[in-house]
């Protein structure tokens, strides 16, 4: 997957790199990945849809439209092949989705539309839902397995509150797990029905961030685990994700709201466990502590990792 520097993207667009960072924020498109460096890198499929919407004389906000609509018919493919109940299609079309995004955009802008929208039209009670999440939860698992990065000093616990693989959540929280995992964060998933021995697996993995995810769980049996949770680690940072009436019965003290979006949220949760972490390293790290390198060196460019795990993806189809 090739990826292109904002000056070159700039270039390819004959704007000013001004003009495509206010393109990203007014518009959302092109969308970079950030290099180790933290530097913006953009995808170069999407520079050049963009490039030739331009070129035909369409206005910034109708030459976006177009580049995305462009870009557009590949994701019909999987929708296709979920509805014919055809997994191998099915991975074949993200495979597709890769060749021209990073995975983040692949997950964000095809996999979780999709399910969303067989969902919504074939309604949660269909065989075409059940199909479909459950073909979503593997491969979203298989992705999580697929990263190898570099651990970093920071963990998570997350208690999920869906229902099953076929709540209309679990997606979108598979989907949380997976970015996370991706950034080298330490992620430990638990039911939140699982309360008995819950203080043995916060003893150990410390979590710098507890985030309750879905909403099936009723408001009681969530504040209950949330409670264990502040008992068992400390007043760690509780966040709530895709959860509905999110503060009812909630200590509301360190709660934070995360957005409804994969992407966002995990951003989000990477500045709570950065700061809880920040506050306790110098009494929990020590010299030889491999932790310690970790989280001064920033994880793997993602922009790096994505040819990976595409080649990855593919060797494994074969």
């Amino acid at each position: 997957m090739r990826y292109l520097k904002t000056s070159e993207a700039a270039t390819l667009l004959n704007v000013s790199p001004a003009t495509l960072r206010a393109w990203e924020a007014r518009f959302g498109f092109p969308t970079p990945q950030r290099s180790a460096g933290n530097q913006r890198m953009y995808l170069h499929a999407e520079v050049v849809a963009l490039r030739q919407t331009l070129r035909s004389g369409a206005a910034t906000a109708g030459a976006v439209r177009l580049a995305r609509e462009t870009l557009a018919p590949r994701d019909n493919s999987l929708m296709a092949a979920l509805c014919g109940y055809d997994r191998t299609r099915a991975d074949r079309a993200m495979e597709t989705a890769l060749g021209a995004r990073s995975l983040e955009q692949a997950v964000e802008g095809v996999l979780l539309p999709t399910l969303e929208k067989i969902a919504g039209q074939r309604t949660l009670e269909s065989a075409a839902w059940a199909f479909a999440a459950q073909w979503g939860a593997d491969w979203l698992h298989r992705a999580t397995r697929l990263e190898t990065t570099r651990s970093r000093s920071q963990a998570i616990v997350l208690g999920d509150a869906s229902r099953d693989e076929l709540d209309r959540d679990a997606p979108h929280i598979r989907a949380l797990e997976l970015f996370s995992v991706r950034a080298g964060v330490r992620v430990m998933s638990l039911s939140i029905r699982g309360i008995t021995g819950l203080a043995d697996a916060l003893q150990a993995r410390r979590p710098d961030v507890a985030v309750i995810a879905g909403a099936h769980s009723d408001d009681e049996a969530v504040a209950a685990w949330a409670r264990t949770v502040r008992a068992a680690a400390g007043p760690v940072p509780i966040a709530l994700y895709r959860r509905r009436d999110p503060l009812l019965q909630m200590p509301t003290t360190g709660t934070t709201i995360l957005p409804t979006h994969a992407s966002g949220a995990y951003h989000r949760l990477m500045q709570l466990a950065q700061t809880t972490w920040a506050t306790r390293a110098p009494a929990v790290l020590r010299p030889q502590d491999p932790d310690a390198a970790a989280i001064v060196h920033p994880p793997d460019s993602h922009a790096s990792r994505d040819s990976d795990y595409h080649q990855a993806a593919s060797a494994r189809s074969a």
